[in-house]
């Protein structure tokens, strides 16, 4: 059989050799690449495995995380210090992405994933246990909040990686999106609701813990994801070298990422605490959250069955600048109404956004062998972007509400930080145009 020279190669930590002789990696990798038609947009057993784990984390945060910042909001009305909760939460995300990065290369990446999940139950027993009196610990829960983000999403984002190709990645970050809302569809309606009806003690305990049971059973599932082989060793600052490198895409990709997290940082918490100040109830945000992940839902579906490489730059656009608009109501006023509009078009129009924004910088990744043997550090370097952005982010909010909260500045403030998502696509459209089916 002719090999087909227009289409470009691709490589994925399943397909670098590491069950061959390594004088055969380049003819493997070719084989792959012939063979890739028929396989287009599969997802095979591990990567529905790791889609079920996926899930099943999201589900217990869903049930619970939907309600931290309003369980210290609470305990003191403090924008600020909300703020300063999630940042502590980013900065050790960071660093726990950086180091965790050495053992995800060269030891058990699955260990790693199973005790990233494990210390997020941790930290709702902590919660449980501190009560009320977690308000006065907010920095030691933000650091254990991200030791346990940091350590699962490094081991899922590089086994992600060696499961999937640029030709079912879409396919696969739109299930990541649709089984993420559909945990958000019903999780937090439940626990709003039984917050409600038992009350701020027994309500919070119960939800609590049901995620606590939640993540265990994650944990368990995790053990049918057949252990990853390793290869090589961790390149520390491969972040520092790449981005010096002035021919690299990766200096537009990694700014494109810190505007990503830049938006995510702040919206991440503070629309759903918008909602509960504007109604003072648990279960009208558990409903908010309903309304807007069913939206999702669908809207994640079709990103996924129908968002090809070739569409991604008009895609990407298109959900980044209706990011920018569904922000325009809250300069009306900023109530139940003005952010339920925010949250159904942000729901409506974000996977345009994020779906090609994903596939296309893990696309990147395995566009050279050399890059996908060191998706690790790229992986880091994903994550490190992402999380400047964030605390870039959240530290603008603290300044800003530190001086003022009035309506017209959290307007301002909130529209600012959205329209973040225009300046990631700028810096992401040529790389968009790079890979096409």
């Amino acid at each position: 059989m002719q090999k087909d020279r227009s289409r470009p190669r691709i490589y994925s930590g399943e397909r670098l050799g590491q069950s061959i002789s390594p004088y055969d990696k380049e003819a493997s990798s070719a084989a792959v690449n012939d063979n890739l038609p028929s396989l287009k947009g599969k997802l095979d057993a591990q990567a529905i495995l790791l889609l079920i784990v996926n899930a099943l984390f999201s589900t217990a945060n869903a049930l619970s995380g939907t309600f931290v910042g309003v369980y210290l909001w609470k305990a003191k009305n403090d924008y600020a210090l909300i703020g300063w909760f999630t940042l502590v939460t980013h900065l050790t995300m960071a660093l726990t992405f950086w180091l965790a990065g050495k053992w995800v290369k060269e030891h058990n990446k699955m260990n790693c994933l199973r005790i990233g999940v494990s210390v997020s139950a941790v930290f709702y027993m902590l919660v449980l246990w501190l009560g009320a009196n977690s308000i006065h610990y907010f920095v030691w829960l933000g650091m254990v909040q991200g030791v346990s983000s940091g350590l699962f999403w490094i081991a899922f984002n590089v086994v992600y990686f060696e499961v999937t190709d640029p030709y079912n990645r879409d396919r696969f970050n739109g299930w990541v999106g649709l089984l993420g809302s559909g945990a958000g569809i019903l999780a937090p309606w439940i626990s709003g609701f039984l917050i409600v009806s038992l009350g701020d003690m027994v309500g919070y305990r119960l939800i609590f813990s049901i995620s606590l049971g939640i993540f265990v059973l994650g944990v368990i599932i995790s053990f049918f994801l057949k252990k990853r082989k390793t290869q090589g060793t961790y390149e520390w600052f491969l972040a520092i070298r790449c981005l010096r490198q002035k021919e690299t895409p990766w200096r537009r990709v990694a700014l494109a990422l810190v505007a990503q997290g830049f938006r995510e940082g702040v919206f991440g918490f503070m629309i759903g605490l918008l909602v509960y100040i504007s109604t003072s109830s648990e279960a009208s945000l558990g409903n908010f959250v309903l309304i807007t992940s069913a939206v999702s839902l669908v809207s994640f579906w079709i990103a996924g069955r129908y968002i090809k490489p070739k569409f991604r730059k008009t895609a990407m656009f298109i959900g980044a600048a209706m990011a920018v608009v569904v922000i325009l109501p809250f300069f009306w006023v900023i109530d139940y109404r003005t952010l339920l509009i925010f949250g159904l078009g942000a729901s409506l129009f974000f996977p345009m956004y994020t779906v090609p924004m994903v596939s296309t910088v893990f696309d990147l990744i395995g566009s050279k062998e050399d890059s996908a043997k060191q998706r690790e550090e790229y992986v880091v370097l994903r994550e490190l972007a992402l999380n400047a952005g964030r605390v870039c982010g959240v530290l603008l909010f603290i300044a800003v509400v530190s001086w003022s909260t009035a309506p017209l500045v959290i307007q301002v403030l909130l529209l600012v930080i959205g329209s973040s998502t225009l300046v990631s696509w700028f810096f992401m459209k040529k790389q968009l145009t790079v890979i096409k089916s």
